[in-house]
């Protein structure tokens, strides 16, 4: 899989450190109903420009922090469990692909003034009985101030780091924590307490030290892989248990200590080419899940010795990303070189049956990331490299769940996994979408959201304190965006005002 990010080679290292996400941050409106676009199908014509639907989106911008970024991940905070209101404000740590090696540095960033729609229970003319003309006058005033205070305030501290980083991921438990997958061949964790505590004292206005980078020295460095990797996960049950996996099969297991961490020098061994990705159970403390580029998904149990319980050939190609369900944990998504991704229930291999319940074969191009939302058990979010984000619903499958008493430019599609495929439904979907738009014949029912804009795209994850948003990060920045049609309403902490310290503690 190719993992790099395209650069023009003449940019220079100012100019990249201005760079922003062009076309989504600050797109023009669409006038009417219009052809729709195929990313990997269809090319723009001299003068053509995509556009957005202003109404898709309950919030969207771009951001950069300097030289493109491979991995990113979100950092959890204190503001609040669950928070539906705006004003938003997120915390992250990203790790950059500069034009050279001692350019590199991990970023930790705050955006905070994140303001998007706010949706009013009850029309204002219900109340009021104003007229149709004023109510539509209403609304454009309030879609021209949205406009113009959703511009997020972007705070960043810099801290240096040995070469490109591969994957960055921070610590559930403990988010201060943070792990690199260094192209150098080390892994190493960092602890970013003193950079995430200053920016949460930021206020609201942006640091200015752009051209500061810190020398921070990390907590732990492992050296005993044979090559690189991308490969790392956290495990969500038992704080500081780690696993990184490289591109020579191999996958090591960390252990905390009470100062520090213990990395098991004999690999796991199962997979006869790269390890692509690893995943914790959400569940099982002892079990963690791989994918290779010998085209199979594995379960592991780190109590046995060191093979696979399960092996599953999972793709034709390469396979990716995968992405455990962490509200309904039998539930595995897998994506593929060949840009089809996979959905399997692990409770079928134990009945002797096929793994396999749902398989897609939309986009054009290899699978870059793929999460199960974190408040919705059937909502997936996809990126490929055919420029596109994608979502299902099957009714059956999650039926089957929930009765089992066991305990170029780049777009974002999201697929509802709760839907049925009707043929009368599916009918009058089609004919809807062609008296609305000249939509392409083999558009997806279930397909709920179509995001674009971003330039090689490579990495999403769904906020876990913010329900429907998602960030994205490209070879031209970030983007955060809000689709309005994946409203989760989740009962859950109230939002707090004020931000938070994030406290220090030991690894």
């Amino acid at each position: 899989m190719g993992r790099t990010v395209k650069r023009k080679k003449t940019k220079s290292k100012n100019k990249a450190k201005k760079q922003e996400a062009s076309s989504s941050s600050n797109p023009a409106v669409a006038s009417g109903p219009a052809k729709v676009w195929q990313p990997g199908v269809d090319a723009l014509e001299e003068g053509e420009e995509l556009q957005f639907d202003p109404d898709a989106y309950n919030y969207l911008r771009g951001f950069s922090i300097g030289w493109p970024c491979l991995s990113f991940d979100i950092v959890r905070d204190q503001l609040g469990l669950v928070r539906s209101e705006f004003p938003h404000t997120l915390y992250g740590v990203a790790g950059t692909q500069a034009e050279k090696a001692p350019w590199n540095y991990i970023g930790i960033f705050k955006l905070s003034n994140i303001n998007g729609k706010k949706r009013e229970p009850i029309p204002a003319s219900a109340i009021d009985g104003d007229s149709d003309e004023d109510s539509d006058n209403s609304s454009d005033d309030e879609a021209e101030e949205i406009n113009e205070d959703t511009k997020p305030i972007v705070h960043l501290k810099k801290v240096a780091h040995a070469g490109g980083v591969n994957r960055i991921r921070s610590m559930t438990q403990k988010p201060h924590i943070c792990a690199t997958w260094g192209d150098t061949g080390h892994v190493q964790v960092w602890d970013m307490s003193s950079f995430l505590n200053s920016l949460a004292d930021s206020g609201t206005r942006p640091h200015n030290e752009e051209d500061i980078i810190h020398k921070h020295l990390p907590l732990k460095v492992f050296s005993g892989h044979k090559d690189e990797g991308y490969a790392i996960d956290w495990s969500p049950l038992v704080p500081g248990r780690l696993v990184s996996g490289d591109c020579n099969s191999g996958i090591h297991l960390w252990e905390p200590t009470s100062s520090n961490w213990t990395v098991d020098a004999n690999p796991f061994v199962g997979h006869s080419k790269s390890v692509e990705d690893l995943q914790w159970s959400p569940t099982e403390a002892h079990i963690f899940a791989s994918c290779s580029v010998d085209k199979t998904i594995a379960i592991w149990d780190i109590r046995t010795k060191k093979e696979p319980c399960i092996t599953i050939k999972a793709h034709n190609s390469d396979v990716n990303v995968i992405s455990w369900n962490g509200l309904a944990s039998s539930m595995i998504a897998s994506g593929c070189d060949d840009g089809s991704f996979s959905i399997r229930d692990l409770r079928l291999y134990e009945a002797k049956m096929d793994t396999l319940v749902a398989h897609f074969e939309y986009h054009k191009k290899a699978i870059t990331s793929i999460e199960w939302s974190p408040h919705e058990p059937s909502t997936l979010a996809v990126t490929s490299e055919d420029h596109q984000l994608t979502c299902i619903k099957l009714l059956k499958i999650f039926c089957l769940l929930f009765t089992d008493a066991s305990p170029g430019l780049s777009t974002f599609r999201i697929w509802d996994l709760a839907l049925e495929k009707d043929a009368e439904e599916e009918a009058e979907f089609r004919a809807k979408m062609k008296e609305q738009a000249n939509a392409p014949d083999d558009l997806p029912p279930q397909l709920l959201f179509v995001h674009q804009g971003q330039k090689d795209l490579k990495e999403l994850h769904w906020h876990p304190q913010i329900p429907s948003m998602i960030i994205s990060t490209a070879a031209d920045g970030f983007n955060v965006l809000m689709p309005s049609n994946i409203d989760t309403t989740i009962p859950g902490a109230e939002p707090s005002n004020n931000d938070a310290t994030m406290q220090s503690e030991d690894p």
